[in-house]
């Protein structure tokens, strides 16, 4: 009897939109690049902008962090670089399938879709996804494109609830009704994946992990206060800092953060509204300058009258980062923050933002914000 084979298909292109259009044009301009030239009789070789930190700076005007001009050639002749050339071009290829054929995959996905052995030898394309992740942000930075728009996610982790109402690829959603778990947001949140269909919400209130975040939507403290809740499962992910961007430029929502008393709390405040330096390259799509941070504040101990039994000593790794965000170029001459981190070090402890239910369950959604929200008590 014939053994039977798996029957293979031809791919079916989809219609692209003017995003995909543009980044696929974007590939096949990398590509039509180092054919040229090799007609041409040159080496063939591709210039990656650095992500270097030597190549990262503030921009005072824009007021966020945003990368240089310096540029990394690979060349395809040259022993220490021919891998890298060849696996950039490997992403690119496999970035470029994924948007003819209209369909997304994760980052393990991609590295699975490209991994293989090269013909004629033993060498892998990739050895292990730590290899294939810092070049498909070489290929983002390159293209000026974000990761999103080349059809590749990472998992989710992050929530909203609030008075708003969102159409995903065909399907209307309405944050004010989806329970507990609220709407979990997604990696790829581009305009023509997630479309803002009505808003009633004044402002957007981000808190650091979904502990606190439970506790405001349980309490509908979106509803009591017409906004937007979101979290981002602590250091937020790329899709929700994208959210929280869309949110604020496209309906002038005001941003208001609420995270721990800490070194990682400010370091979150820092990404969120100056942008990070690994991402420096996204800042214009992801930083949000106009965010304001409402608390956990290092006066709070007493403001608040908090006990001893709370509070959480720092450690030599705290007093060490808190002194290294104090000469954040975005930070070092603001007096406020200054001030701010000053008090924490003389404290010598830190509070998490939990702490405040040793005042009752829900004081940090019926006390501790809706006086931060009246006093306009935040930092810049």
């Amino acid at each position: 009897m014939a053994k039977k084979t798996a029957k293979e298909t031809t791919p079916k292109k989809a219609t692209l939109n003017p995003a995909d259009r543009k980044t696929l044009n974007a590939l096949v301009q990398m590509a039509n690049e180092v054919v040229t030239t090799a007609d041409r009789g040159r080496a063939p070789a591709l210039d990656i902008p650095s992500r270097s930190l030597s190549n990262v700076r503030y921009n005072k005007a824009k007021r966020f962090i945003e990368m240089g001009s310096s540029t990394n050639r690979r060349e395809l002749f040259n022993l220490s670089q021919a891998k890298v050339y060849m696996q950039t071009l490997l992403v690119g290829s496999g970035c470029k399938q994924l948007i003819e054929e209209g369909k997304t995959t994760s980052i393990r996905g991609l590295f699975y879709l490209l991994k293989h052995t090269i013909e004629g030898c033993r060498e892998e394309t990739f050895n292990d996804q730590s290899e294939c992740d810092p070049v498909i942000e070489d290929v983002e930075v390159s293209l000026n494109a974000l990761r999103e728009e080349l059809h590749v996610y990472a998992s989710n982790r992050g929530s909203m609830a609030g008075n708003i109402i969102l159409n995903s690829i065909g399907d209307e959603i309405d944050c004010s009704r989806m329970g507990s778990g609220g709407y979990s947001i997604p990696s790829i949140v581009e305009p023509e994946e997630l479309e803002f269909v009505k808003c009633d919400a004044k402002f957007v209130l981000h808190v650091e992990k979904d502990t606190v975040w439970r506790r405001f939507n349980e309490d509908k403290f979106w509803r009591e206060h017409n906004c937007i809740l979101t979290h981002g499962g602590g250091q937020p992910p790329r899709g929700v800092r994208r959210l929280l961007h869309r949110l604020h430029e496209e309906l002038k929502l005001p941003i208001y953060c609420l995270l721990d008393n800490d070194p990682w709390g400010y370091y979150i405040y820092s990404v969120l509204k100056q942008g990070s330096i690994n991402l420096a390259y996204e800042s214009k799509r992801m930083a949000i300058p106009d965010a304001r941070y409402i608390g956990l504040r290092s006066k709070d101990y007493e403001r608040c009258g908090l006990t001893p039994s709370v509070i959480i000593n720092l450690s030599d790794a705290d007093i060490k980062r808190a002194k290294q965000i104090a000469q954040y170029p975005w930070f070092e001459n603001k007096k406020a923050w200054q001030k701010e981190i000053e008090l924490m070090l003389k404290n010598g402890f830190k509070l998490e933002v939990e702490a405040l239910i040793n005042k009752g369950i829900s004081y940090v959604t019926e006390t501790y914000v809706p006086e931060r929200l009246e006093e306009e008590d935040f930092l810049d």
